[in-house]
């Protein structure tokens, strides 16, 4: 299987959240799911997301309460990628963005998630000619945008 694309890494587990419920219940949530981020949502539309990170940076590093919201310390907005783009674009936009997970869409609907652990996953285990595919993938879709 090759691995070019977004939709062909991403795990499609999504774990959403309110984002009037509070840090504690998200961190609960999160745990019980075995998943490293979580969606904030508001009346059932994406807004945000927390991630491991978000936990340290923003809750345990500036003394946060668990009875404080998630929307007080989620990351917003929220960074997408289309699924049909490459695993490079993915990457690009990760470092440029400094960030280590994008959700992924289809029709403006969150379908996956894809984290800096998955591109490493492709690198391990990928070859010269893969590596030549998500590249010619890349540049197909460059000319057809000229």
């Amino acid at each position: 299987m090759a691995h070019t694309f977004v939709k062909d890494v991403m795990n499609k587990k999504i774990v959403s959240i309110d984002q009037n419920k509070t840090i504690k219940e998200t961190a609960q949530l999160m745990s019980k799911s075995d998943v490293g981020c979580a969606i904030i949502t508001e009346d059932n539309s994406p807004i945000g997301i927390i991630t491991e990170r978000d936990f340290v940076k923003r809750i345990v590093a500036d003394n946060k309460a668990g009875s404080d919201l998630v929307k007080e310390v989620m990351s917003s907005p929220l960074i997408t990628i289309d699924s049909d783009e490459t695993v490079w674009e993915a990457a690009e936009m990760m470092k440029t963005k400094n960030i280590h997970k994008v959700v992924a869409t289809e029709n403006d609907a969150i379908v996956g998630i894809i984290t800096t652990s998955d591109l490493v996953k492709i690198c391990s285990t990928g070859s010269d000619s893969e590596m030549r595919r998500i590249c010619d993938q890349i540049l197909l879709r460059m000319e057809k945008s000229q």
